[in-house]
């Protein structure tokens, strides 16, 4: 398998429809690309829950998962569940962002979503960041929306443990639901190591991707062409 991260991360994208979104579907991914990355520049954007315990817990979550960068962390006060009728509004906050420069990688829901609030927000990326490598995160839930994904990131059991330590330690808001435990989490990361012959890992789905391929050193890519 061959590997589609650019080689120098310098700036990373990420989007939330909720507070929780980022870190669950990628948290393992943060872990690994910022320290790898030391200093690289994070924006997060998250839609709804600003205002309230979940805004607190996600700007300290997520500086939890972005270990060494830069971060800056918008939470939007659109109602939850409500999202596709604040449709104008997401846009705007979307377009905003896309207006600080230039991100090496986009991390974002997955088109597949069944969430309505995170299906918008998928629908919104492709408009605005139109020429960006974008990686679409994937959640369990009731909805059955898993689909076959098409990238993946393989974590370590190291880098699972801490994944799922943190998702306890700053979403406590979260901890009586039924799926948030370690068996969820650590249940869909392992599928998806079995797909990469992998212990672990967290999977993505990629829209569109563009192939290019390098000439050798010394040689002239038009040679035989003339």
């Amino acid at each position: 398998m061959l590997s589609l991260l650019p080689e120098r991360l310098d700036r990373m994208v990420l989007l939330g429809a909720h507070c929780d979104d980022i870190a669950i579907g990628a948290g393992g991914a943060l872990l690994e690309l910022c320290r790898a990355h030391p200093g690289v520049t994070v924006t997060a954007l998250v839609l709804t829950g600003g205002g309230s315990l979940r805004e607190e817990e996600e700007r300290a979550a997520l500086s939890a998962f972005c270990p060494g960068a830069a971060l800056d962390v918008t939470v939007l006060d659109l109602p939850d569940g409500r999202v596709p009728t604040r449709w104008e509004r997401a846009k705007l906050a979307v377009e905003e962002l896309r207006s600080h420069g230039e991100p090496d990688l986009i991390l974002a829901p997955s088109p597949h979503d069944a969430h309505q609030d995170h299906r918008t927000l998928a629908e919104l990326v492709p408009t605005v960041f139109r020429d960006h490598l974008t990686l679409g995160y994937e959640i369990l839930k009731w909805d059955g929306d898993l689909a076959q994904p098409t990238a993946y990131l393989p974590l370590s059991e190291l880098v699972l443990r801490e994944k799922v330590a943190k998702l306890h330690e700053h979403y406590g808001s979260q901890r009586d639901r039924a799926w948030f435990d370690h068996e969820t989490f650590a249940g869909l990361a392992r599928i998806r190591g079995v797909q990469c012959h992998a212990r672990y890992a967290e999977a993505f789905h990629i829209a569109k991707l563009v192939l290019g391929v390098a000439p050798l050193p010394g040689t002239d890519p038009m040679d035989g062409i003339r």
